[in-house]
């Protein structure tokens, strides 16, 4: 076990070595500014853009956390997945150009910021970065946790592992982002990806492989799967859950900011084509990959030849590692360190960037000089905070995930509707947009757990879809309150 920890951390030093060569090398391209430090002066190509876009949604919640949770509860985990795939695809075909276009035209840095143009109520984006730190922070933990949850499973399961997980990963995205800000982020996010597919894709085979030699071919694993109901909608996966996880993931290109804050990044429309091309390509190959392990490896379990026993969902992965060549295991690890660091630097420089533009810009107007400092203060303190949340394993990695884009799904229909051109009420677009964070705080002092936020329900809805209807009522409100005409000039 020892051996095996003791490689893992080697590759992994060796990655956070060539990535920091990167981030340096990169830094020579980055000018001066908020612009260059948050949004890359809005220079980035196709390839890049669909990496860091890629990096910032597929993260540890995929290899750990879906894996887990295809373990568990079944195909229906793909469903869920491919709802996200879908309608992200889609909404980055009919919006991106458009958001790209309005953000080179009105200079928006903060996702903050561009709400606070689009309804003409300045105001708007100290309130959205509100929003946007209390509910980002269950899902830039959840990365933390990813790689605690994987050096704890290479060093035996130990709690003081799995903290230093947590504080190396912290001090790594804290170098990261300082060094460059989102040029350092890209650069790495692109390593990360393909170091991610070649060692899942790896972790596919060996797992095919390992089964195969115990009698247990694609077509047994297939029989036993069906025998055993995981290839339908297992108990879990009842109507008003699936709607509970799935409905937040759809509109995640909308309500998300680090991920909205992307589409500010690329130089042209071109660009923006080829960065959802090859976000599709990718998406769709590593969501089949990863659901395909979980699945697989509940088929081993089923049939007794693969010895697995996770206490949590979180645990099949790190069990995984333990089994197989040290080597895959440590480079499978360090993809896990890799994209949940990926992830979490993208939340970060998000909320930085709030820090900087919407407070100490909108609200306090200082000078740019001033408010860089704030927002690379703000790096420092988030990542504290996020790392002491990690560190406390509040909830399983997919529910920390999704209880931060339910908190976020209220502000869909008021973003959407702006995108459109549909100028609201700043008053009632507001209110609809603090719908989603007050609907989950209430039903967590409720329920006293994270987890049952997604198997509650009132009259036969869960909460999720109750948060979807008020706020669009809010927004569609606020539209004919404001007279429905976007704000044509900042």
């Amino acid at each position: 076990m020892a051996e095996r920890l003791l490689l893992g951390l080697a590759v992994l030093a060796g990655y956070i070595a060539a990535g920091t060569v990167l981030a340096v090398w990169v830094r020579r391209r980055a000018g001066r500014g908020e612009a260059e430090f948050f949004v890359a002066g809005g220079r980035l190509g196709g390839l890049l853009a669909a990496f860091t876009y890629a990096a910032t949604t597929y993260s540890a919640f995929m290899i750990v956390g879906l894996v887990g949770f295809s373990y568990a509860t079944g195909a229906g985990a793909l469903g869920f997945e491919l709802v996200y795939y879908i309608a992200t695809v889609g909404l980055l075909v009919v919006f991106a150009r458009r958001v790209r276009r309005m953000a080179g035209e009105r200079g928006w840095i903060s996702p903050g910021e561009m709400l606070a143009d689009l309804y003409g109520a300045p105001w708007l984006a100290g309130l959205a970065s509100l929003v946007f730190l209390v509910s980002l922070v269950p899902y830039a933990a959840s990365q933390l946790k990813g790689v605690g949850e994987a050096v704890a499973g290479l060093g035996g399961g130990s709690e003081q592992l799995y903290l230093a997980g947590i504080a190396a990963a912290a001090l790594v995205m804290i170098f990261w982002s300082l060094v460059a800000g989102i040029w350092s982020v890209a650069v790495t996010d692109a390593f990360q990806g393909l170091w991610m597919l070649v060692s899942a894709t790896m972790l596919l085979l060996w797992l095919a492989l390992h089964l195969s030699s115990s009698g247990l071919g694609p077509w047994e694993a297939y029989e036993v799967l069906a025998e055993a109901g995981y290839l339908g909608l297992t108990g879990f996966w009842k109507p008003a859950v699936f709607l509970a996880f799935t409905l937040p993931w759809a509109f995640f290109a909308a309500t998300n900011p680090q991920v909205v804050q992307r589409l500010f990044l690329p130089r042209d429309d071109a660009s923006v084509a080829a960065m959802i091309r090859w976000f599709a390509v990718f998406g769709l190959y590593y969501t089949l990959l990863v659901v395909a392990v979980g699945l697989l490896a509940r088929a081993g379990v089923e049939a007794g030849v693969l010895g697995l026993k996770p206490e949590r969902i979180d645990q099949v992965t790190p069990q995984l590692l333990a089994l197989t060549h040290p080597l895959l295991a440590a480079a499978v690890f360090t993809s896990i360190v890799a994209a949940a660091v990926s992830t979490a630097d993208s939340i970060i420089l998000t909320l930085a960037s709030s820090a900087s533009r919407d407070i100490g810009g909108i609200a306090l107007r200082l000078p740019e000089e001033k408010r860089l400092l704030i927002g690379r203060l703000a790096v420092v303190v988030f990542a504290l905070i996020i790392a002491a949340v990690a560190a406390a394993r509040a909830a399983y990695i997919v529910a920390l995930s999704v209880l931060s884009s339910m908190m976020l799904l209220s502000l869909a229909p008021a973003t959407l509707l702006a995108w459109l051109g549909r100028r609201g009420d700043p008053r009632l677009a507001a209110a609809s947009i603090v719908v989603g964070p007050l609907a989950v705080a209430a039903a967590l002092l409720y329920l006293g757990d994270p987890r049952k936020v997604f198997t509650f329900t009132l009259l036969g809805l869960p909460l999720s879809a109750w948060i979807l209807v008020a706020s669009s009522a809010l927004a569609l409100a606020s539209v004919k309150m404001g007279g429905g005409r976007l704000k044509q000039s900042k």
